[in-house]
């Protein structure tokens, strides 16, 4: 272990809102053991309210899927390059990338190249096991890697690739919801693509169950335009409520179950106990590059930590307001049904809490000790 050095300045990049959620823990830990050191870079919300000063907002690099990151591709381009200068001119020596492989696998190739004596940690790396081992030579470019799921730590051992795994930081920021009311909770996601593609499942929903009361709950209150543009103004169901509430337990607390587009959130409500049921659609050609190269039987995270099912995962032809309806249905009024998913769920927690009940400050004492 290197000695640490007091006010040690870090690069910082992220490029959607999960990451720079996990970017924020990583920020508030290494600033409470070192309130000296200094973050710069790319985050959003979070990463701000952490202590990092922004040089790029990530709303402003948004993109889903593989055909709008290549629209996105000179934009970004273009980034690295003023990122790399700011690195030079502020004498950086420690980065810090959170997800995001896309761009940053590019980005770490140029880092490496320009700055070599700069370190790097890739903290929640590019999902390697579902994708494949092609991108493994850019990867370990990096001088430290940073896993937040046991099954990394299995798959990148056998590639003889070593990582460092404290467990997930989300299972010290969240608690079971214990109390919780009759809604029925419906998360489309966080981008235009998701929302304008699974709202209307959900909305089909909502009509299908006039006796049961629906929370939709929004990223930011900007996306109500969204809605409005997909419904044309029509008066929405009186049994659905739309809020952008930005505390994801209050809206929990309000609900028996959840209809969730993929993604970080499955694990946010696992962690919560909220039964859910998972769902997805993608544009025509996302969804042949999806089915050609995935690899695993889940892609959500709850089912993928215990390689089961532990919330039904609705995806693609399988998303239908019918089949949502009648999985909503079991989760909600089957005895049977709700304790194995209970059961299930904090099976996910225990696992994912690796023993070690200080997760957060030790990602964070990493990054400054090594």
């Amino acid at each position: 272990m290197e000695q640490r050095e007091a006010g040690q300045k870090f690069f910082v990049s992220t490029g959607e809102t999960s990451g720079d959620l996990h970017l924020s823990y990583i920020v508030e830990a290494a600033r409470k053991l070192d309130p000296e050191a200094s973050f710069y870079g790319v985050a959003g919300v979070y990463g701000r309210k952490a202590g990092v000063k922004i040089l790029q907002d990530i709303r402003d690099l948004a993109v889903m899927g593989f055909t709008e990151a290549l629209r996105k591709y000179g934009f970004l381009k273009g980034k690295a390059r003023e990122y790399l200068s700011f690195i030079k001119k502020e004498e950086i020596r420690k980065v810090i990338l959170v997800d995001y492989g896309g761009f940053h696998l590019k980005f770490l190739a140029l880092l490496k190249k320009e700055l070599p004596e700069v370190k790097v940690y890739y903290y929640i790396p590019p999902k390697l096991w579902i994708w494949g081992k092609s991108r493994l030579k850019k990867l370990v470019l990096a001088d430290r890697i940073l896993v937040i799921f046991p099954w990394e730590v299995d798959f990148y051992k056998k590639q003889n690739v070593e990582t460092v795994y404290y467990g997930n930081p989300f299972t010290e920021k969240y608690r079971v919801v214990e109390n919780r009311g009759d809604q029925i909770l419906l998360l489309p996601g966080s981008r235009k693509q998701e929302v304008t593609g699974l709202f209307p499942v959900q909305l089909a929903v909502v009509r299908q169950f006039p006796e049961k009361r629906f929370l939709l709950k929004l990223s930011e209150e900007s996306h109500r335009t969204w809605i409005e543009q997909l419904t044309g103004g029509e008066k929405l169901p009186e049994n659905l409520e739309i809020t952008a509430e930005k505390s994801l337990e209050a809206c929990v607390a309000r609900c028996r179950v959840a209809c969730c587009a993929s993604g970080t959130v499955t694990l946010e409500l696992c962690l919560m106990g909220i039964p859910a049921v998972v769902i997805y659609k993608v544009g025509l050609i996302n969804a042949v590059i999806i089915r050609l190269f995935l690899s695993l039987g889940f892609v959500s995270l709850p089912n993928l930590t215990i390689n089961r099912e532990v919330y039904p995962e609705l995806l693609q032809e399988k998303c239908t307001a019918e089949n949502i309806g009648r999985e909503l249905s079991e989760l909600s009024d089957n005895p049977a049904r709700q304790a194995k998913v209970t059961e299930d769920m904090a099976e996910v927690r225990a696992k994912l809490q690796n023993g070690n009940t200080h997760i957060v400050e030790s990602y964070g004492a990493y990054i400054l000790n090594h």
